[in-house]
């Protein structure tokens, strides 16, 4: 397989990305809020704390970016959230991700921060809205 079948498949393989990050960020306010899956984190929320916003935010984020919709805004507010998860979070806990079980929440910063720049890929509902405005 040669590099230009290769690169023609990117935004395709984008949108793929974009969607399994988005289904499983979305586990995690699903979790939180409808307690489903059962077994995690689940609990009340107290919207008066910034750990009780993070449900509200994984599931209407994780909504938004599988579906391609203001992919570019809600990585921005995403990849800022999970900075702080990890900042405020993990690293208090000690300086090496592994040891402070933060490994999650820095990757899914840099994924967020990566689609900021490269956008929802092929197939997403912002591509539909900007032919709209044309």
């Amino acid at each position: 397989m040669n590099t230009t079948s290769l690169t023609s498949w990117a935004p395709r393989v984008l949108s793929v990305f974009r969607i399994v990050a988005g289904l499983l960020l979305l586990q995690h306010g699903t979790q939180k809020i409808l307690h489903f899956p059962p077994g995690g984190q689940g609990g009340g929320i107290d919207l008066s704390t910034l750990a009780g916003w993070s449900g509200p935010i994984e599931l209407v984020g994780g909504i938004l970016i599988i579906l391609g919709l203001f992919t570019r805004g809600t990585a921005f507010i995403l990849s800022g959230f999970m900075a702080v998860a990890y900042w405020m979070v993990h690293a208090p806990q000690s300086p090496y991700p592994i040891v402070n079980q933060g490994e999650l929440a820095a990757l899914y910063c840099f994924v967020f921060f990566y689609l900021i720049f490269a956008g929802p890929g092929e197939w997403a509902i912002d591509n539909l809205r900007g032919k709209r405005r044309r």
